[in-house]
């Protein structure tokens, strides 16, 4: 078998049929169609077999597919950390994060990173919970940013970031008299959702069960944060969402907080990686989120932490003395 065949095999895993993946591939359907031949009769299994007009995976394929995407990753994860060790300016950082943070943390992070490591590129990919992890798992990014959830045993934690749920409304959305009775305004709300494998879509459903309300209450599924912010704004309901996104809409008067019972909700961001060695560049993020102080060392493993973030100091030129960061 060659690396061809294994991306062409989850080429047509993801694609469910040949010409398709043949498209996304830029070679010919005969091509895709010899290389799974080939890659079948070496394993001596049948891994794809035929549903209607299309293709899908048997038995065997889904279980080879999830080995052969976490082989592939680890092998890019080889290439950029080899390129990265040569020359840690002109390395490649792979990094995901979930909507929220995505949208709202990472790009200003991520410009002040660039202005000290111009020559450093940047891969990013920004999803719900369940498509980053699904990346950091398969080795295809080095660097994870999200909720509590993204904490697991198998990660490592290298930086902690402090921030709030809270339940916004239009400007307008609720009068003094809902003040006085805020779980019967919160019963009589359209909730605005985010997608099924969204975190804060599981978080808004345990506090709604928590609330009690005294109905089912009515719901929306809107797909992304921007999305949600602008329906809220319009007047289509209300939702629990991070502080973070919705800043500059408080501070104009188009949202405004409502606060129901146990709100604001606290939580963190967390910034993980696999246990082990970073890849330089991944190592130099670190250590600029922890210098500029919006993020914070755990306080588990501690040391560890640090030596991991002072890595790579003398090498690309950030400063070596890391300053403590505000702690939440």
């Amino acid at each position: 078998m060659t690396l061809a065949q294994l991306r062409t095999f989850l080429a047509v895993a993801d694609a469910g049929s040949v010409h398709a993946a043949a498209k996304q591939l830029y070679v010919t359907q005969s091509a895709v169609s010899a290389s799974l031949t080939a890659l079948q009769r070496s394993l001596g299994t049948r891994l794809i077999q035929r549903d209607g007009r299309g293709l899908r995976l048997t038995d065997a394929g889904v279980v080879y597919a999830g080995y052969i995407r976490r082989v592939l990753g680890l092998l890019d994860e080889a290439s950029a950390a080899a390129a990265a060790e040569d020359d840690p300016e002109r390395g490649v950082l792979r990094m995901a994060a979930v909507t929220t943070a995505g949208e709202q943390i990472l790009p200003r992070l991520l410009t002040s990173f660039r202005n000290r490591h111009p020559q450093i590129g940047i891969q990013l990919e920004v999803g719900n919970r369940e498509r980053v992890r699904a990346l950091l798992e398969r080795r295809e990014v080095d660097l994870l940013l999200g909720g509590r959830t993204t904490v697991r045993r198998d990660v490592t934690v290298l930086g902690v970031r402090p921030h709030e749920l809270i339940i916004v409304a239009p400007g307008d959305g609720y009068t003094l008299a809902d003040r006085s009775d805020l779980v019967g305004w919160a019963d009589r709300q359209t909730w605005l959702l985010r997608e099924k494998g969204s975190g804060t879509r599981e978080t808004t459903e345990r506090y709604l069960a928590g609330l009690e309300l005294p109905s089912a209450p009515h719901s929306l599924t809107v797909g992304s944060n921007a999305a949600i912010r602008e329906a809220v704004i319009a007047g289509l309901g209300v939702t629990l969402i991070s502080r973070d996104a919705v800043l500059r809409e408080l501070a104009d008067g188009t949202l405004v907080e409502v606060p129901l019972p146990e709100t604001p909700l606290p939580r963190d961001w967390h910034l993980v990686a696999h246990p082990g060695t970073l890849p330089a560049t991944a190592t130099a993020l670190v250590a600029h989120v922890l210098m500029t102080g919006e993020f914070r060392r755990p306080q588990q493993d501690k040391p560890d932490t640090e030596q991991r973030a002072r890595e790579l100091p003398d090498r690309v030129g950030v400063a070596p003395q890391l300053r403590d960061p505000i702690t939440s």
